[in-house]
């Protein structure tokens, strides 16, 4: 007859292979989101022809920080929402960071452009594109994801979704960025957001159907 600290001990081990194996899957998956991702960018779009002298400029190298900040702060939440424990609001507060580093950085450009450069800033010169860009290089990341959270057991399902939107909004943004020749903040804060929120607004719709359990 098993005893219970040998009992304890197998359902210790058992519990710490599912959290490695979870962990692995959740790994691989956004590893593939990112390859996913850079295919797509390289096969459709590539950078920008001046990537080299545009990468010593601090407002093409803003919109990295941003994106990137975008994307660190829903993937770590993303897998801890796949998981069916709870996840506190403090967590959540995180997607909080690129909107608020973006925000200071269009208030410090419209503090220092003169009013007459605010709106040729804003619509830039790929704004009818720009959006369904960024939707079209996250597209299969957030697949990737949605399907992930199929496989998982996410007790808010809407949110799981809408945040590997986010996700999904981040990885696709920071590639687009490298071949996007507006790099002003209000550019980004208007259109690159738009289509972030478009990932997100399919993400939740995807993850209520998909994730739901």
């Amino acid at each position: 007859m098993m005893r219970t600290d040998d009992l304890i001990k197998v359902l210790s081990a058992d519990a710490e292979l599912r959290q490695a194996s979870f962990g692995r899957a959740w790994s691989l998956a956004i590893a593939a989101a990112v390859v996913a991702a850079g295919l797509v960018f390289t096969a459709a779009l590539g950078p920008r022809p001046d990537i080299g002298a545009a990468a010593h400029t601090m407002h093409f190298m803003f919109k990295f920080v941003v994106t990137g900040v975008l994307a660190l702060t829903a993937l770590p939440l993303l897998v801890a929402l796949a998981r069916p424990e709870a996840v506190g609001s403090r967590s959540i507060a995180w997607l909080a960071a690129a909107p608020l580093l973006l925000a200071i950085g269009v208030a410090i450009e419209l503090a220092v452009m003169p009013a007459a450069d605010w709106a040729p800033m804003l619509i830039g010169k790929n704004s009818p594109e720009c959006p369904f860009l960024i939707v079209a290089i996250g597209a299969i990341p957030l697949a990737l994801f949605v399907w992930s959270l199929r496989n998982a057991a996410p007790s808010r399902p809407a949110l799981a979704g809408i945040v590997a939107g986010i996700a999904a909004g981040g990885v696709g943004a920071s590639f687009y960025a490298a071949h996007c020749t507006d790099d002003s903040a209000l550019f980004v804060a208007t259109w690159y957001t738009l289509g972030v929120a478009m990932l997100a607004i399919a993400g939740g719709i995807a993850g209520r159907i998909v994730a739901r359990w």
